[in-house]
């Protein structure tokens, strides 16, 4: 029979503090461990390297470390446990000296609200109290999950809600996880299996600009990834950015998945006053860096979303020039045309599906799939640009000020 040499617990040592054991100083590890409140460390969102590294750290023998490790992971990612009382291959010494130290969290959910067409919407707290919010989309032949990447946003699109908030601090991997592990505790989708499941898909377009908080967002979808752990493949999540031009090849390099872009306008004129990063990176710049991103190809085409404004970004001559553009930069395209949803204070209409037909039209005509996006969820503000925690509401000049301010940040 194995016997177990369980550490002292935190606080047994002089000071309160375990001495790092042996002469050998720990390997560094590239993410901070930050204790919660109660002094645990959350397991949930550590790469193997750094769930490994925490037991070490916790004084666990290095050799029973990497099997523990192991062990932990199939249990947290592929079977959704949280209680380490339930992890039947962990001896019942381990599983109290874990319990001390160590937890597996889920986002604290607010509120959860069902829309009449079967849409889901979570509003979550972290545990310094900032909300966030994810969506689940089901469809008769994929369920997709949107994923927030920040609290608040850094960037100020004029037709998005979620642009109106000030950016309040990125998601750490353990918040952008745990959305995943959330909504599959909701359809009851554990243990984790390829075959048969509701939530096939997942897009990174929730609150944030994922590119503005790149290594959390690239860490937390390789855990998603893993082949032994949720086991999503990368061709059925898609990253959307609105431009952020320097971190797209690194994007498709470390990370890998689909690429969407929020393209919205094809002068510099309008994308400039509805998606104000266009000042930053301008169109033609951003287009090149859709043509040399990586793995792009006919099999996995970039997709351009395109909010329909009335008498903005919606006529003929605009279509045409999407038409030419993305003949122009020889780009494996489709483009989603998505009716624009409405929220208290916008400054735009959305145009009419007469205007959407004829424009759609146009882009199909030309060899591009244009689909029209039926709006999902919009009872419950939980559709395209219409997350947005904060209760308050603003008037139109304090809108106004906060886009200047964000600009300014940018610029």
């Amino acid at each position: 029979m194995q016997t177990v040499s369980v550490p002292p617990a935190p606080g047994d040592g002089p000071l309160g503090r375990m001495p790092i054991p042996g002469h050998i100083d720990p390997v560094p590890v590239p993410r901070s461990l930050k204790p919660r409140a109660d002094g645990r460390i959350d397991l949930l969102g550590l790469s193997r390297a750094d769930l490994r590294m925490a037991l070490e750290t916790a004084q666990l023998e290095p050799k029973q470390a990497k099997l523990r490790a192991k062990q932990l992971w199939h249990w947290i990612y592929n079977r959704g446990v949280t209680d380490f009382s339930l992890m039947t291959d962990i001896s019942k010494a381990m599983q109290p000296w874990l319990a001390q130290r160590f937890v597996i969290s889920r986002p604290e959910v607010v509120e959860a609200q069902v829309s009449t067409d079967g849409t889901r919407k979570w509003l979550l707290r972290s545990d310094d109290g900032q909300d966030y919010e994810m969506v689940f989309i089901p469809d008769a032949d994929r369920g997709t999950l949107c994923v927030s990447s920040q609290v608040g946003c850094t960037l100020n699109c004029r037709f998005c809600h979620t642009g109106t908030m000030r950016l309040v601090r990125n998601l750490e991997p353990a918040e952008i996880v745990g959305q995943v592990m959330l909504a599959r505790d909701a359809l009851g989708e554990w243990p984790s299996q390829p075959e048969g499941r509701m939530l096939t898909n997942i897009v990174m377009m929730g609150m944030g600009e994922p590119l503005y908080n790149f290594d959390n967002v690239r860490d937390s979808l390789k855990i998603v990834m893993d082949g032994d752990g949720l086991a999503l493949s990368k061709r059925r999540i898609t990253l959307s950015t609105s431009g952020v031009v320097p971190m797209m090849a690194r994007a498709g390099e470390e990370i890998g998945v689909n690429l969407a872009v929020s393209l919205h306008a094809v002068t510099k004129e309008v994308r400039d006053e509805i998606v104000p990063l266009n000042r930053k990176f301008g169109i033609e710049e951003l287009l090149q860096a859709c043509a040399d991103y990586p793995g792009a190809n006919n099999a996995r085409r970039i997709t351009f979303e395109y909010v329909m404004l009335k008498d903005k970004n919606d006529s003929d001559a605009d279509a045409r020039e999407l038409v030419r553009l993305i003949k122009q930069y020889k780009l494996p395209a489709k483009v989603n045309l998505i009716p624009f949803n409405p929220w208290p204070g916008a400054p735009y209409e959305c145009s009419t599906p007469e205007r959407i037909r004829a424009f759609q039209e146009i882009v199909f005509g030309a060899g591009i799939s244009a689909p029209a996006r039926t709006p999902r969820g919009r009872d419950i503000d939980a559709a395209c640009g219409q997350l947005k925690t904060a209760a308050e509401k603003k008037s139109r000049a304090e809108l106004d000020r906060l886009a200047e301010e964000k600009q300014a940040a940018l610029d």
